[in-house]
């Protein structure tokens, strides 16, 4: 009879979905753990860069901007707090 499955082809097609549905959800599970260890990366270097900007300089210290120097003045000459 035409357009039947034998006992065998369901056999493989429940397999292959098993074995399908397993690498899922392997792949689920380190998909996830490496987005947590990638969200600590960020937020570490997010902290340090934060913890840098809030350090304020001290006179003599190189300075880019005014908002750097705990003075307030940041010498575009010498690139220097005063």
């Amino acid at each position: 009879m035409r357009g039947q499955l034998s006992v065998e082809m369901l056999v493989i097609l429940v397999i292959i979905l098993g074995i399908s549905a397993l690498v899922a959800s392997v792949l689920l599970r380190s998909a996830n753990k490496a987005a947590e260890k990638a969200e600590q990366k960020a937020d570490y270097i997010l902290n340090a860069s934060e913890e840098s900007y809030a350090r304020a300089k001290k006179a003599g210290e190189f300075c880019s901007y005014d908002s750097e120097c705990a003075s307030g003045n940041c010498n575009p000459v010498s690139s220097r707090c005063s």
